[in-house]
């Protein structure tokens, strides 16, 4: 089966190529030569996702999923949440040199600052689209937020964020360890046992 995964982020195609294994033909936005920012205006992880994965359904007719993804931090009262891509640009001008996801840690951090709770949890939401009709996934991941980076894996947070019942960051986990225990794999395996029972 020829899905698309509504994403130009490559990090992402290769946790989720990963995850779907050889049933499934997953291609991105690029293999699709669609190069326009995709709508993402909404103040939910499942509105986002919903708008993405119907705006790429309606631009190419194929069955189609997206997903949307936010960390929230209990400590902030659940921020950065649907905001977590663009964080450090929302504002505040203190991080426009750097890159988005250094300047999102920065930022985080600054904000914790001195924090003694530092819960937090990954949150995904998957939106996909399959013969015109919508089915929603989630996958949640329980953890904590470390006082400095550590691990040059994964991406976004992953440094910064620790798994409960683990010592290590998801950015220090191999792939294959991360995609035992993340929101994005649990989010993912739902839709892959739903594709299975079609």
């Amino acid at each position: 089966m020829v899905i698309v995964f509504a994403t130009n982020n490559p990090h992402k195609l290769e946790e989720i190529s990963a995850l779907l294994g050889d049933r499934y033909q997953l291609l991105g936005l690029k293999d699709l030569e669609i190069e326009e920012e995709i709508p993402e205006d909404h103040h939910t992880l499942e509105e986002n996702a919903s708008q993405k994965a119907w705006y790429i359904h309606k631009r190419t007719g194929r069955n189609c999923f997206a997903d949307d993804t936010g960390l929230e931090v209990d400590a902030l009262d659940g921020a950065p949440g649907v905001y977590s891509a663009r964080y450090s640009r929302i504002g505040d001008p203190t991080f426009p040199h750097m890159e988005p996801a250094e300047g999102n840690i920065k930022k985080l951090l600054l904000q914790l600052e001195g924090a003694a709770k530092r819960s937090a949890r990954f949150r995904t939401v998957i939106s996909l689209v399959l013969d015109g009709i919508e089915h929603q996934f989630q996958g949640v991941v329980e953890g904590h937020i470390t006082e400095h980076p550590s691990g040059a894996k994964g991406f976004g947070y992953d440094p910064v964020f620790i798994p409960d019942g683990y010592k290590t960051t998801f950015a220090e986990m191999d792939l294959d360890e991360k995609n035992q225990i993340s929101h994005r794999a649990l989010a993912v395996s739902k839709l892959v046992e739903f594709l299975k029972g079609m």
